[in-house]
C-alpha cells in the first residue's frame, strides 16, 4: 500500500512540475519538446528521491505528461490573445495546487487521467480569437 502511495505521489508531483515548467518556459510550440524532456528528467529525479525506480518512472511520465498537456494549453491561450505573464501566473498557481493535491493518497493517479481529459475538453470548446475593435475598423 505504501508503494502505491509513493508512486501516485511521484506521478502527481511530476505532473505539477511539468505543468509549472511548461507554464514558465514553453510559450512556443518549438520549445515544448525540450521542456518536456527536462520535466521528465526532473520528475524522474524527484521520483527516485522519493522511493526508487518505480517512483522514478512514474515521476518521469508525470513530468512529460504535464509538460506536453499544459504546454499545448499555454500555446493555445497565447494564440487566442492571452498575455504571457498572466498565463504563466495562473497556470503556475494551478500547477502548485496539482503538486499539493498529489499528497492526498491516490489523487496523483486521478490527476494523470483528469489533466489530459480537461485539456481535451478545453480544446474542443476552443473559441475564436476576439476581434475587439478591429471589427469596427473595416468601415
Amino acid at each position: 500500500m505504501w508503494e502505491a502511495y509513493r508512486i501516485g505521489l511521484s506521478l502527481g508531483l511530476g505532473i505539477g512540475l511539468g505543468s509549472l515548467l511548461a507554464a514558465l518556459l514553453a510559450p512556443r510550440r518549438a520549445v515544448l519538446m525540450a521542456v518536456a524532456l527536462v520535466a521528465a528528467a526532473a520528475g524522474a529525479a524527484i521520483g527516485y528521491v522519493i522511493g526508487g525506480w518505480h517512483e522514478a518512472v512514474a515521476g518521469g511520465v508525470g513530468g512529460a505528461l504535464g509538460a506536453v498537456v499544459v504546454g499545448r494549453l499555454v500555446a493555445g491561450t497565447l494564440d487566442r490573445g492571452g498575455t504571457r505573464g498572466g498565463t504563466a501566473l495562473l497556470i503556475g498557481v494551478a500547477s502548485l495546487v496539482l503538486a499539493a493535491l498529489a499528497l492526498i493518497p491516490f489523487v496523483g493517479y486521478l490527476e494523470a487521467v483528469a489533466v489530459p481529459a480537461l485539456a481535451a475538453r478545453a480544446r474542443r470548446r476552443r473559441p475564436e480569437r476576439y476581434a475587439g475593435l478591429r471589427s469596427l475598423a473595416r468601415d
